[in-house]
């Protein structure tokens, strides 16, 4: 006997489930159909925005994740390292299900399970058996340790509980366990990359040689496919290169056949050498804030942030600046992908001119964005950063105001998606730029999405093709324009101007 697999898209709308909605409305007591409405209507005027701009107590579904998410992305850049986050369980499925969602793939991390009990009486005895029991298991060569909202709450001092864990044989006296303290409850999961990135750099010392290699750290970057465009970059122009938090290979690994739970990251050997390179480059400014300048102090290293290099001008200064560093000449490579790029902004310039565009993300991503639509001459109307701060909103101005493109343009940082929907109400675009969580706009306001950034849950592999370099903003570019054309035949597909050269 067949057993017969309904899409639950179909399943839901037969009459037997229609029916039990109905009777659940019934005994919710809920609101009449007519009241829905009306009261959604409101929700699109400029009464209600105000309304909206103006709550302080609630949050509702904000741009951004939290800071432990962060601290075990930086710790799964590393050669053989598990992150272990002291908390609950619970805490650490869901950051591990975040991952998995995002990339389609199996993601390591243990936690010291903290309950009730350990709120009371402190963790030091989950984090020293859970320390014990994942090393026995796992045997990895690093730990990196980050808390949660309980951990942080109660004060728990990770220096002492790491340490007492090594001095009562839990773990081994010289095995690798840098910390961060994560509180989940302030700052984003850019914080948290930035607070473990760094303590991760603090396990090298002596620096006694200086080399001509060149740092780079990605920052938040959950584009494989673009810390892998970066490393072919450097490839190309001949430069010897380490990669700090390289999470291309832990996050997009070749099926074989067999489990491996390490996989890729930076080699524990060229972070110790990193000390000595000539220079550090971050391509995150605010995903790597407090590491830079860790680097600058403890390391007496040159070192400092580029913009996202997404888009010509972002490109250009990249590869102009790591020619400048390394005295490598440009590529003829490079100055042909360069023009493939430009001919390919130019094709698409009369779909692309002063169309108005609303961006959604982390602060350097959407930096980058900025300065991309300003160069497609689009114009970017509304800008949401949730985890964005002053520094952002000057550096935001700065390029938009840079552009008659972009001085008519709205940033709210600190607010969340429902803020946004009642701008677009009010002031539409044409298209948004942004993570997964923007579709729900697209439903509401009708205005269609160009998924780019973190989290994508709803679309498969795009993590996998770049959108940094020239190569890279091809792509982009290609997403962008396939999607006003993809809008452009909707609205036309039972009228005369249903093309099919556009």
């Amino acid at each position: 006997m067949s057993i017969e697999i309904k899409d639950h898209n179909k399943l839901f709308k037969e009459e037997e489930y229609l029916k039990q909605f109905e009777e659940k409305k019934v005994y919710e007591a809920a609101c009449s159909e007519e009241e829905v409405q009306k009261v959604l209507e409101w929700t699109k005027t400029k009464e209600y925005m105000e309304k909206n701009f103006s709550r302080q107590a609630v949050t509702i579904n904000p741009a951004k994740a939290c800071q432990p998410l962060g601290a075990i992305y930086a710790a799964l850049g590393f050669e053989n390292t598990l992150p272990f986050v002291h908390g609950s369980q619970g805490c650490v499925a869901y950051f591990r299900s975040y991952f998995s969602r995002h990339f389609k793939e199996p993601v390591a991390a243990v936690s010291s399970s903290m309950t009730e009990d350990a709120a009371v009486y402190g963790g030091l005895s989950n984090m020293l058996e859970g320390l014990e029991n994942a090393y026995a298991i796992y045997k990895p060569k690093m730990f990196a340790v980050s808390t949660t909202c309980m951990a942080e709450v109660i004060g728990d001092d990770l220096n002492a509980y790491i340490r007492a864990s090594k001095d009562k044989n839990k773990i081994p006296q010289e095995l690798l366990v840098p910390y961060a303290h994560t509180p989940s409850f302030v700052g984003s999961h850019i914080v948290g990359y930035d607070n473990m990135l760094k303590s991760i750099l603090s396990l090298v010392k002596n620096k006694n040689q200086i080399s001509e290699t060149i740092n780079i750290i990605p920052g938040f970057e959950t584009y494989p496919a673009n810390i892998r465009e970066i490393k072919r970059i450097i490839k190309v122009m001949g430069i010897g290169s380490i990669i700090l938090a390289d999470t291309s290979d832990s996050f997009d690994s070749p099926l074989t056949g067999e489990y491996k739970i390490y996989t890729g990251g930076t080699r524990l050997e060229d972070l110790f050498n990193a000390i000595h390179s000539k220079v550090t480059i971050s391509l995150m400014k605010y995903a790597s804030i407090k590491t830079i300048e860790f680097i600058k102090k403890e390391w007496v290293q040159e070192a400092f942030s580029l913009p996202y290099p997404v888009g010509v001008r972002n490109t250009d200064l990249l590869i102009q600046t790591l020619s400048k560093i390394s005295g490598k000449p440009i590529p003829q490579e490079f100055e042909e992908e360069r023009g493939r790029l430009l001919d390919a902004m130019i094709d698409s310039q009369s779909y692309l001119h002063n169309k108005k565009v609303a961006l959604v993300g982390d602060p350097d991503l959407v930096l980058g964005l900025i300065n991309f639509c300003l160069e497609l001459g689009m114009k970017p109307k509304h800008i949401l950063c949730t985890n964005g701060d002053k520094d952002f909103e000057a550096d935001a101005e700065t390029l938009l105001t840079s552009s008659e493109f972009g001085k008519e343009c709205n940033i709210f940082t600190g607010k969340d998606m429902w803020h946004l929907r009642s701008a677009m109400f009010n002031d539409p675009c044409d298209l948004i730029l942004g993570p997964s969580q923007a579709k729900f706009l697209v439903r509401d306001t009708g205005t269609p999405l160009v998924r780019v950034g973190f989290p994508i849950f709803d679309r498969h592999h795009l993590h996998r093709f770049p959108i940094i370099g020239y190569y890279g903003t091809l792509n982009l570019l290609t997403y962008i324009v396939n999607t006003i054309l993809d809008e452009l035949d909707k609205n036309s597909i039972s009228g005369p101007n249903f093309d099919l050269i556009r």
